[in-house]
């Protein structure tokens, strides 16, 4: 099981991942896209990464906003596996 970080990491992290902010245990970011298709089309390389990382966040696709919610729910919080997601994220949105 992947090991919670304390907040002192997240906040260290979150200043490295502009976009994303802390909800209790979750990060959270929305990305705002061109068009509704522009904003599926992400989600599928998301959900590429997610699966193949083996950690799958809570999307929320509200026209040509989607929100991406990660936490590590197995641990109880938030863990590196949360973090390299985001980062993942952020370089497939661009």
């Amino acid at each position: 099981m992947a090991e919670l970080l304390s907040d002192g990491e997240i906040d260290t992290a979150l200043a490295e991942l502009p976009g994303w902010r802390r909800a209790g245990d979750s990060l959270v970011r929305t990305v705002e896209s061109p068009s509704f298709p522009d904003a599926v089309e992400l989600v599928g390389k998301v959900a590429e990464a997610a699966e193949a990382a083996n950690h799958h966040p809570d999307i929320d696709i509200r026209w040509r906003k989607v929100t991406y919610t990660l936490s590590t729910h197995s641990a109880g919080g938030l863990t590196q596996l949360d973090l390299d997601l985001a980062a993942q994220i952020d370089a497939l949105a661009g």
